[in-house]
């Protein structure tokens, strides 16, 4: 099996000045954000790109519409893709969540792994929802070249397993607004990252 992967982050967002946990909170992207849309679909236009992937969040399928439209490719948004709930702490920042909820920030600085906000999910509610839907989706598009408009906490857990870089450094990959990453799949079926963060 060969296989080409185009991970992609999407873009700036409209509280972006900062950065916010927005977990499922349906925020849209800003002006800035579409031109790092239209920066992608630039770069992917000339492609052979069978399909584009999103979560079903707007912020993920206004650019994965952008890129299906300039690659003539079906859009299939995938609510299973969404990215890490955090459950009360949504729209906040680190700063606002420590003074907020100080016990809780605690506690979740005490097992960053295993910790879960109110009505939230941990690092590993996240692995187990996302890394079997992600190789289902490999799985299925053997030999083409596939586009995934994603989230930042969703790309670094499937960056991270395919380095085979333990949870807790997930932040130690970096995913700016409108990240490109290319994975590929060799014929041997393993994986390698060519490009990240471009």
């Amino acid at each position: 099996m060969s296989l080409r992967i185009y991970l992609m982050r999407h873009g700036e967002v409209l509280n972006g000045d900062k950065e916010h946990y927005n977990g499922h909170i349906d925020i849209d992207i800003t002006s800035n954000g579409l031109q790092q849309m239209h920066r992608l679909a630039d770069i992917l236009a000339e492609k052979n790109i069978s399909i584009v992937y999103s979560s079903d969040l707007l912020r993920t399928v206004k650019g994965a519409k952008i890129i299906a439209e300039r690659t003539n490719a079906p859009f299939v948004p995938l609510r299973e893709l969404r990215e890490r709930s955090v459950g009360k702490w949504e729209g906040f920042t680190v700063e606002e969540i420590k003074d907020r909820f100080p016990a809780e920030y605690s506690a979740w600085q005490a097992d960053l792994l295993n910790y879960r906000p109110q009505g939230g999910e941990n690092v590993i509610d996240v692995q187990n929802r996302i890394l079997p839907v992600f190789k289902r989706l490999v799985a299925s598009h053997a030999n083409q070249e596939i586009a995934m408009m994603l989230h930042g906490g969703i790309n670094r857990v499937i960056l991270a397993d395919i380095l085979g870089i333990h949870p807790l450094n997930l932040f130690r990959i970096e995913q700016s607004f409108g990240a490109l990453n290319i994975i590929d799949y060799r014929e041997d079926g393993a994986p390698v990252v060519t490009l990240l963060n471009g």
